[in-house]
């Protein structure tokens, strides 16, 4: 990752803002429930759950006021809020059309990729007017690394804002192609058009250890569900103590995967630089 690289580390364990001491990515689908909210032992940013929203209704349910209602509460009660996500709209064939994901099925919203990107813009604009005082982060998003540039000079056209400038811009529906070069391609369009400082929402291992020098920041949930997938618990010590049948909401575990991902992030990030 560029410069010094900051990962959220993804979770669907709200409490854990107040022990786990290491940057958190978590979601309003989560936090929006309590009633006494943990305090922040660390720094961490709001997803908005919009892949979730998008998913389960093919469109947004939550009003834009509720939200800002909600991130000014997380601001004050949680405290050291580093950005909340807007709630943009995501590009990904399967969100547009709708289908089956082995159990998980998708709505479709019906809608092209244009109109995905200008609804994405629209609503930023509008969190930025309710309310200035959030550190709104503005998300990028498309199809193709034409469709992410035509997403960049949208932002200008449409409300006037320059991403060349803008502290930190979220890259969205990038996280199914990790792996492969396309990846690598959209990132390093959006460093030449001068959107340099970009953050890569849910990137997985291969795809941080492999594209992580193009980004300012990350998160990634990747853990759990390779934890998940174990149908037993990953660590000895859980092994011993019996506490549950596999580690994917374990916080023990999530920090182990951290160490090692950052480790292989660095040794990566240092062959890049070589």
């Amino acid at each position: 990752m560029a410069g010094r690289p900051l990962f959220l580390l993804g979770t669907h364990q709200p409490g854990w803002l107040g022990k786990a001491g290491v940057p958190l990515f978590v979601s309003d689908r989560r936090l929006r429930v309590y009633k006494t909210l943990p305090r922040a032992a660390a720094p961490w940013a709001l997803d908005s759950g919009g892949f979730t929203e998008l998913q389960q209704y093919g469109r947004w349910t939550v009003p834009p006021r509720a939200y800002v209602a909600r991130v000014r509460r997380y601001r004050d009660e949680v405290g050291r809020l580093l950005w909340p996500a807007p709630q943009d709209w995501m590009c990904e064939p399967i969100v547009i059309n709708g289908g089956r994901i082995g159990p998980v099925v998708f709505a479709g919203t019906g809608l092209s990729v244009e109109e995905h990107q200008r609804r994405t813009v629209l609503n930023y604009a509008q969190l930025c007017d309710l309310a200035p005082d959030l550190n709104w982060m503005p998300v990028v998003q498309g199809d193709t690394e034409d469709a992410y540039l035509r997403c960049v000079d949208l932002y200008w056209s449409l409300i006037g804002v320059d991403l060349t400038t803008a502290p930190l811009v979220g890259v969205g529906s990038i996280c199914r192609r990790q792996g492969t070069a396309e990846a690598g391609r959209i990132l390093a369009a959006l460093h030449r058009r001068g959107v340099r400082r970009l953050h890569g929402f849910g990137f997985k291992t291969l795809g941080l250890i492999a594209h992580g020098h193009l980004l300012t920041s990350a998160d990634s949930l990747a853990w759990s569900d390779t934890a998940r997938k174990l149908r037993r618990p990953a660590l000895p010590e859980c092994v011993r103590a019996g506490r549950h049948r596999n580690c994917a909401n374990c916080l023990a575990y999530a920090l182990h995967w951290r160490a090692v991902l950052l480790a292989a992030a660095r040794t990566a990030q240092h062959k890049t630089a070589a």
